[in-house]
Formats: C-alpha cells, sequence, structure tokens
C-alpha cells in the first residue's frame, strides 16, 4: 500500500498519455470533496464541496479547497462533475465559477436544481448539462458515462471517466440498499460491465469502511419514525438535513397519517423542499403542508415542524430553539427527532443542543436511543462487494478520515488487489495513471481556505490562532504614558482586562516590571514607540505566565507625553 510521503514537492510536469489525479479536499477529512483530472493538457473536476468549522475554528463559516494549482489552468477546466447535491459536495461550486463562470456543471436534474438555487444567491447564471444513469458525454479529452448509485439524496450518480490513460470509476458517495424508497438502486450491473472492460483506477467512497456488514435499508426506520408520531402528546420538531429528501418523504408520511400539519423552518430547508416537490422527488400530499402562521393556530398535537440544525449548527434553527433565540420556543411535552448522524468533530456541539432542548422540557429522539437514522455510505461488506465485482487494478480510497482510508485499502488488498496498487493520497498529492499503473509524483497546495462573512481567504491560521486565545486566556490592554526626554512612565499605567480573571489591584505586581523593561531600553537608546510596546508586551506576558499560568493577548499603546 503506498503510503505519504511528507518530503513531496511540486510534480514534474505529466508524462505523455498519462492521467494524473489530484485530491484538493475529500482525503483525511469528511467533506470538502473536490478532486481534479488532469490528461491531454485539459482538466476535468469532480465534485467542489465544503467542509463546516469545528470549534476550535471561531468565526468561521465554511471551508472551500484551495485552488491555487488550477488558478491560472482555469482555461483548462472543460467541466466539473456533481456527483449529487450534498452540500460537502456542491458548497464550493459558486466560489469556483466567481473566477470563471461558463464552467459547464454537469449533473443529475436534482443536483443541478439544487446548485442552480444556490448559485442565484450569488448571481451566478450557470452553464448546465443535465445527465441522468446511462448517458454517455464527451469533454475535451474525458469520455463520461454515468451510473445510478444509492444514496441518502435522490439522483446520485458514479461516473466512468475514460481517457487514454485508461478507465477511471468514481462511485461518489453511495450505499447498496436493495429497497430504496424510490426504488433506485446501485447501478451494479453497470459495476460489473465496467469491470469487464478493465477498470485501471477506482476511487471508492470509505466513510463507513470500518462498520462492518451491510448498511441498513432506509425503509427500516418505518417503526421508530412512526412510533415517535404515535406517541409524541404534543408538537414534533424533526431536524435534519436540508437536502435529505428520502428522510424528509418518511416524515411527512407519518405526519399525514397521524394527522399532523407540517411547515419547514429554515432558509435552506424551505428551498429545497421546493425545488425536490416541484421535480416530483418529493410526494406531498395536497393540504399537508402549511404556512408557519396557519401552524400556530392549530393544536399542538396536530403539529410538526421540520427544520435545519441536526448537526449543531450555531445559526441554524434547531440550536437558536435550544438557546431561546428563535421564535419557536421549545415546551414541555415537546418531541425533537434528530434525523441524521453525527458528524465527526460535531459530537461536542450536537449533545449541547440534545442537553439544552432536554432542559425546555422536551423528549430528544437521536441515533444514540432510537433507530431514525441510516448511513447513506456502503459498510465493509458492500465495498467488498464492489471490489470483488469491479475487480480494479489500481485503488484510491476517497472520502474519509485517516482511519476510514486505510480500512478501505486493506478491504481492497483483501480482495486480491495488488498492495502497490493501493494509493492512501492525502488532500493535495498528485496521483499519475501512466501504463496502467499508480504513482505518487509530487504534491501542490490544498490547505484550509476559510470563508468568513464576506471575506474568502483572509482568515489565517494564525487569525483562528488569536482567536482561540481571545477565548480561552483573555485580551490585556496596557495604555503607558512615556517621558519622551527620560523614557520612563511619566504616571501609572492604565490595564484594561477583557476575558482575563483580575480585580482592582491584580496588576500593582506587574507596574515595577514595566518600569524596569523601559529603565533598560533607556540605557541602550531604545526609544522607538513600536520597541517599547515590544518590551511592554513581553514583560506583561511573562508576568502573566508566571502568575497565573495564562497567556492572554497583550495589546500595549505607548503615548508619548
Amino acid at each position: 500500500m503506498s503510503r505519504t510521503h511528507p518530503e513531496l514537492r511540486t510534480p514534474p510536469a505529466l508524462p505523455d498519455g498519462g492521467l494524473r489525479v489530484i485530491a484538493l479536499g475529500g482525503l483525511g477529512e469528511i467533506g470538502r470533496n473536490m478532486t481534479v483530472f488532469e490528461h491531454a493538457g485539459k482538466l476535468l473536476i469532480v465534485d467542489i464541496g465544503v467542509l463546516f468549522p469545528e470549534e476550535h475554528q471561531p468565526g468561521i463559516d465554511v471551508i472551500l479547497p484551495d485552488f491555487t494549482s488550477i488558478r491560472d489552468r482555469l482555461d483548462d477546466v472543460v467541466a466539473i462533475v456533481l456527483t449529487h447535491g450534498h452540500e460537502d459536495h456542491i458548497g464550493g461550486v459558486p466560489y469556483l465559477l466567481r473566477e470563471r463562470a461558463d464552467i459547464p456543471l454537469v449533473g443529475s436534474r436534482l443536483t443541478l436544481a439544487f446548485i442552480e438555487a444556490k448559485l442565484k444567491e450569488h448571481r451566478i447564471t450557470p452553464v448546465k448539462v443535465e445527465v441522468a444513469e446511462g448517458d454517455l458525454v464527451e469533454f475535451g479529452p474525458f469520455d463520461l458515462e454515468f451510473l445510478a448509485v444509492n444514496h441518502s439524496i435522490p439522483d446520485a450518480l458514479a461516473v466512468a471517466i475514460r481517457t487514454a490513460a485508461g478507465l477511471v470509476l468514481h462511485t461518489g458517495d453511495f450505499k447498496m440498499d436493495q429497497f430504496p424508497l424510490d426504488r433506485r438502486i446501485t447501478d451494479l450491473r453497470g459495476f460489473a460491465r465496467l469491470g469487464e472492460e478493465g477498470v485501471d483506477l477506482f476511487l471508492t467512497d470509505s466513510t463507513n469502511a470500518e462498520v462492518p456488514g451491510f448498511t441498513m435499508s432506509e425503509g427500516e426506520l418505518v417503526p421508530a419514525i412512526e412510533k415517535v408520531f404515535r406517541t409524541a402528546p404534543r408538537r414534533v420538531i424533526v431536524s435534519s438535513f436540508a437536502s435529505h429528501v428520502h428522510r424528509i418523504q418518511q416524515v411527512l408520511d407519518q405526519a399525514h397519517a397521524h394527522g399532523r400539519k407540517v411547515a419547514f423552518v429554515g432558509r435552506s430547508m424551505v428551498r429545497n423542499m421546493g425545488i425536490a416537490r416541484d421535480l416530483g422527488y418529493l410526494d406531498v400530499p395536497d393540504g399537508l403542508v402549511v404556512d408557519m402562521k396557519v401552524l400556530e393556530k392549530l393544536p399542538a398535537d396536530q403539529v410538526c415542524l421540520v427544520c435545519t440544525g441536526s448537526q449543531g449548527e450555531p445559526m441554524a434553527a434547531l440550536s437558536r430553539m435550544a438557546n431561546r433565540d428563535h421564535v419557536i420556543r421549545i415546551t414541555e411535552g415537546d418531541t425533537v427527532l434528530l434525523a441524521s448522524s453525527l458528524i465527526p468533530g460535531n459530537e461536542n456541539a450536537i449533545y449541547r443542543v440534545i442537553n439544552e432542548l432536554t432542559r425546555w422540557g422536551a423528549t430528544v429522539v437521536h441515533k444514540g436511543n432510537a433507530k431514525v437514522h441510516v448511513s447513506g455510505h456502503a459498510s465493509a461488506g458492500e465495498l467488498v462487494y464492489c471490489y470483488n465485482i469491479v475487480k480494479p487494478r489500481n485503488v484510491m480510497p476517497v472520502h474519509g478520515e485517516w482511519r476510514h482510508l486505510r480500512a478501505n485499502g486493506d478491504l481492497a488488498i483483501r480482495t486480491g488487489v495488488h498492495p502497490k496498487g493501493v494509493v492512501i493520497a492525502e488532500d493535495g498529492f498528485a496521483v499519475d495513471l501512466v501504463a496502467g499503473r499508480v504513482r505518487i509524483a509530487g504534491k501542490v497546495p490544498a490547505g484550509n481556505v476559510y470563508v468568513d462573512g464576506e471575506t474568502v481567504g483572509g482568515a489565517t491560521e494564525a487569525h483562528l490562532k488569536d482567536r482561540r486565545n481571545l477565548a480561552e486566556e483573555g485580551v490585556i490592554t496596557v495604555v503607558a504614558i512615556v517621558d519622551a526626554d527620560t523614557g520612563m512612565l511619566a504616571e501609572p499605567p492604565d490595564f484594561l482586562a477583557r476575558g482575563f480573571a483580575h480585580d482592582e489591584k491584580t496588576f500593582e505586581a506587574v507596574v515595577p516590571l514595566i518600569e524596569k523593561a523601559l529603565a533598560k531600553a533607556a540605557e541602550e537608546g531604545v526609544g522607538g514607540a513600536t520597541q517599547l510596546e515590544q518590551l511592554i508586551s513581553r514583560a506583561v506576558g511573562q508576568w502573566a505566565h508566571r502568575s497565573g499560568r495564562r497567556s492572554p493577548m497583550i495589546i500595549p499603546i505607548v503615548i508619548d507625553a
């Protein structure tokens, strides 16, 4: 199994007739999926997703892939293929189209509808190429074939990419639900046909590679969801991903069966469910979905709300309800159903929301205490099944944290793939397929690009470190009036502290240290304001660490007397 190489440098030019694969996101993480294929001087991109921030990234809205390595080659991009409509696969599209708006977007009907609605907010009108399973299309040197795959959102596709360098099969996110709600199963016959043709590189979804057996069918959730609607004494509030059409269909079915009216809450939920209903992917009985104002007048046991926030996102509807910062007030007897998974890194935020909802009297039903979620990703049994059908020459696990990628690679080897043909890559690694063999040829920049309000890429790791420091250690501002002639304090300094435990006597001990630092500076002829500020900052910082084991941010201000 090919391992990581920390000493890698910029990859050399791609050999003639070769294919280069570079994941700019989605490896070693759940989210930010983006893979660039290079062949014959042209680029094909599969998915451009976002990653949602964790607690150690305060103030960040979403995290994008790094476009640096393709920015000066945007004219070579022939298309962006979107495998399905989840945010971790389409959320970054607007940010690349800001740089070149006419790159064709290739995807299924629902996927394109979701991204088109998102692009409207960015005032971008995309060039769309709608495809369905079985379609064959050509973009430059890339011949594409699309295959149906089952996932937690309708209309998901795998893509086979034929080039002179070989045949690549990219599964996208998939599972092998044999009884899907929309009766659209993963096209294993198509996978087998491609296997007979000869798959030179197989990119496979790794999310559940550590989970033995087969992923449960979506239909197996019916009893648990039905029980919630049958036993809830007052309102039922369901939180889900805004794109999880299958799960919300089950909620609507049960609400209808138990005489409850439904209202969607949250802009993305309202938008996406409207699109899904208009396109026929969501079956909504007449009169079931009503306006919020209508719902407010109904008895509590006839009410169902469907909202966003199943991952504990601070600004989503459910988190705001939990924090008493939403027009909908959680009351005793309400039942909250979290109909989704726990994305790694979000666990603390989710449990915090669950605790707050419980505090206000709600009964919270979630994956931990009821069968209300099934994964949208193939477990180990399904992955092995696919390897045995496809019989790929080379494998590159994608979409997963390190443990998922390694587990997926191990499965491939156990089915007979040669260990040297299994590539465990990092974001930015250039994986070359030349003459049927894969190798890691180098590495391009693939860091995190932070979206911070209206700023894209402005926030850096240094800024986040400062924010964490402010949150954890506080800040001390020192205003020192210094006599320009003597270099000494003209009067005692003022201290303004926030988030730093102190009283009116706390800073008395640091004044002599500042005076000592200024005296030494005067002896050495140091008198510039910037240099004095650095000396004061160092003196206060050393005192804070020595006396309180704290490292607050120090902001020194020197004023000439």
